[in-house]
């Protein structure tokens, strides 16, 4: 039985409810089966010259997408770091596109700006970082960088006697970027974006787990005047390695830098006390980015960025103008955390997930993902053919077969071959490794013991 809905102009809605419930439910592929050249037969169409019934559109749209769908929501799927979507959140979210709020400021809809202001309290609550923090909700950890390292940029700059927002970036002294050498590549490209280039870089050399070794960014930060940032790592997108954080907001409170941590997920580690060895400190950085997407499951686009110094993230982001109508009794406006006026009210689908699992369903999800990866590292410590060429820090796994690239590439051939399990290699160290992330909201040990038993299957 469909959902309630009007017959005719509202079709469109009663379909795709029907068919969302029946997607859920269901097994599919779990990589696209369609090639690109298939998929543009069924998308690029002619330009249309008259409408279509929405039922039929919703329809044509399904039978052309599915074929090239990729099933992050299913427990299988270990390509990326990637959420899978909570269902509580998925149906917040079309609530969202019904109710058709522009989140731009409080007045344009202060149900959405106040639903902010909660899921910000409880964000900074659940992660233990400083209550005084201002969070912006953006698309993800990219642009929570963004939004980070551009209030890093503005506070560094006017502790030198520069003010960016009256002069711009011409002309300012040269602010160093101190980055890991095996950073993500998102912050790279927030740096990009504002401005930064080559010769305000300094690549620190990692570990042998990608962390940032403190040892180095000590001596080049010594080596090096004037305005300072350094960006550190919770959670290495292969490893899960964290950074030294006692050590490097230590050198960051001596030199007067600003220190930025990407957490995309590993910042959710704060939630397990059993991994408090791993955050220590990190709670004296001056700001974080962090995924809703991930570990919190809630529907694709979702990011936080928080900061701990509220002046710098709101002359960095605010968005002000005559007509953006504002009074003493407002709420929080959103515009003065984020980079866009018209925007998503991401709010509704984080508060619905936030309800829905609670602090102990956060903590439950996080350490059953952690589990899951030891257990698996655990049964191929014996096997002299299995690699696995991580600690165990969280969730992440990267692995060898027979510490040969080829063979690596076949296994994950062997395992994407049945559309049963999707996984994806990855280049570290100069070599080719399967990386396997546990993040998909309903993976288990049973999941993971069928993974082994495919793996087993391929060494023969």
């Amino acid at each position: 039985m469909g959902a309630p809905g009007q017959a005719g102009k509202d079709s469109g809605l009663v379909t795709a409810y029907d068919y969302a419930v029946a997607y859920r439910q269901r097994k599919h592929a779990l990589d696209a089966i369609e090639t690109a050249e298939e998929l543009r037969k069924r998308f690029c169409l002619r330009t249309p010259e008259t409408g279509r019934d929405g039922a039929e559109v919703i329809q044509d749209l399904i039978a052309a997408a599915e074929p090239g769908l990729v099933a992050n929501t299913d427990p299988n799927f270990f390509a990326w770091v990637m959420g899978g979507s909570d269902t509580t959140g998925v149906a917040a979210d079309w609530l969202t596109s019904i109710w058709g709020q522009n989140s731009a400021i409080f007045q344009t809809s202060p149900a959405a700006a106040i639903a902010e202001e909660a899921v910000a309290a409880w964000l900074l609550d659940m992660l233990g970082l400083p209550s005084e923090s201002s969070v912006g909700l953006v698309t993800g950890a990219t642009m929570a960088g963004f939004v980070c390292l551009a209030a890093a940029r503005g506070a560094v700059l006017n502790r030198a006697g520069f003010d960016i927002e009256k002069t711009g970036l011409q002309g300012a002294p040269l602010i160093h970027i101190f980055v890991c050498d095996d950073a993500h590549v998102s912050n790279y490209a927030a740096l990009r974006y504002l401005g930064f280039g080559e010769n305000n870089l300094v690549r620190v050399l990692s570990d042998e787990q990608g962390a940032m070794d403190a040892t180095a960014l000590r001596h080049a930060m010594d080596a090096r005047q004037g305005p300072k940032i350094v960006v550190a790592t919770a959670g290495h997108i292969n490893s899960g390695a964290f950074d030294d954080f006692s050590e490097l907001s230590r050198l960051c409170q001596h030199h007067d830098a600003w220190l930025h941590v990407d957490g995309a997920f590993g910042l959710w580690a704060r939630v397990l006390p059993e991994k408090d060895d791993l955050t220590k400190a990190i709670d004296l950085a001056d700001s974080w980015s962090v995924d809703g997407h991930k570990w919190l499951q809630i529907p694709y686009d979702s990011g936080f960025a928080i900061v701990k110094d509220q002046q710098a993230h709101r002359k960095a982001m605010d968005i002000s103008a005559d007509y953006l109508n504002h009074s003493l009794a407002d709420g929080r406006n959103p515009s003065e955390f984020n980079p866009e006026l018209s925007r998503r009210a991401r709010g509704f689908a984080a508060w619905a997930v936030m309800q829905a699992k609670g602090r102990q369903g956060i903590i439950e999800t996080v350490r059953r993902h952690c589990e899951c990866a030891a257990e698996f590292e655990r049964s191929f410590r014996l096997n002299n053919r299995i690699q696995i060429r991580n600690r165990v820090y969280l969730n992440q796994l990267v692995l060898r077969v027979d510490d040969c690239d080829q063979k690596t590439a076949e296994l994950a051939d062997h395992l994407n071959a049945s559309f049963a399990t999707f996984v994806r290699t990855t280049v570290w160290k100069g070599k080719t490794m399967l990386r396997l992330s546990v993040i998909e909201k309903s993976t288990n040990k049973e999941t993971m013991v069928d993974l082994k038993q495919r793996v087993l299957s391929f060494l023969g």
